[in-house]
């Protein structure tokens, strides 16, 4: 019988493992930017494409290359035609995806027409925030930052504290402890890093990192819903620790979203990670 801390505790070594291999890989692109970044910002889209048409979509060639294509279309045209143009053919693809879906499963359920936009808008939110020739580093940095920190802390809140559950139908092992501890999280590291890096506003940033930390766990709780109707317990194998890259960035993908349309709200586009980040 296995011993109930090693229980508790089993996967904490592999997951540790993983993100010492994974985290250096991903900073290094973030720093260089460019083409690598997009790169890496189509590998995972398309690696979550794969797995979402896999739970979701019964494995169909069809509809991965649909969902691929979409991941594309974020990952490399906001910068060469435009954040509307981009928009414009992912739109398409999505229309393409729903008609196939459609015509194959008239009963269908709602999560076949989500897809395309999950794969497809967080790629393009990504990109703007990078491409901001001022902050964009320090826009992604500060954003992975917050969602580390959220993961980090909700997962040590829900093993230590424990409590009252926060959603046990959609997530059995999610508790409010866990969502206390990943806002703290996202709040306490935010402060840290703006004043490391001289930000300032550090009052005003910790309060929007504990609201993405919330956004976070709201894009944990997506991806459980959809495995839970999907009848699966990881949306991969990928990741030794981490179960699929769905996953791994299930919060990541949902702060992105938010960050960028925050950030292109105030400053337009062109400067999404100086709108996000001075106030």
């Amino acid at each position: 019988m296995q011993h109930p801390v090693a229980a508790k505790w089993g996967d904490l070594g592999v997951r540790l493992l993983s993100a010492a291999v994974l985290i250096p890989a991903v900073l290094i692109n973030v720093w260089v930017g460019g083409l690598w970044f997009s790169l890496l910002v189509a590998l995972l889209g398309v690696l979550m494409a794969l797995e979402w048409t896999n739970m979701a979509h019964q494995r169909d060639p069809l509809q991965f290359a649909l969902h691929a294509a979409a991941a594309l279309c974020g990952a490399f045209l906001p910068l060469p035609i435009g954040i509307a143009g981009a928009a414009a053919a992912i739109g398409v693809l999505w229309a393409l995806s729903a008609a196939v879906a459609w015509f194959q499963d008239r009963q269908g359920a709602a999560w076949q027409y989500l897809g395309i936009p999950y794969v497809g808008v967080p790629a393009i939110a990504f990109v703007l925030l990078r491409s901001d020739a001022t902050h964009g580093i320090s826009a992604i940095l500060w954003v992975l930052v917050i969602v580390w920190a959220a993961d980090t802390l909700a997962y040590f809140g829900g093993k230590l504290i424990g409590g009252p559950k926060l959603a046990p139908i959609i997530s059995p092992k999610k508790t409010w402890a866990g969502l206390g501890g990943a806002v703290a999280g996202g709040a306490v590291a935010s402060a840290i890093f703006a004043a490391l890096t001289g930000l300032g506003a550090v009052t005003i940033l910790s309060l929007l990192a504990g609201l993405l930390a919330l956004a976070a766990q709201g894009g944990d709780l997506f991806k459980s819903a959809l495995k839970r109707h999907c009848g699966v317990k990881d949306s991969g194998r990928l990741i030794p620790g981490h179960g699929g890259v769905i996953d791994r960035v299930d919060g990541l993908v949902a702060v992105a979203m938010v960050a960028a349309l925050i950030g292109a709200a105030r400053s337009g586009p062109g400067a999404t990670g100086t709108g996000l980040l001075l106030w």
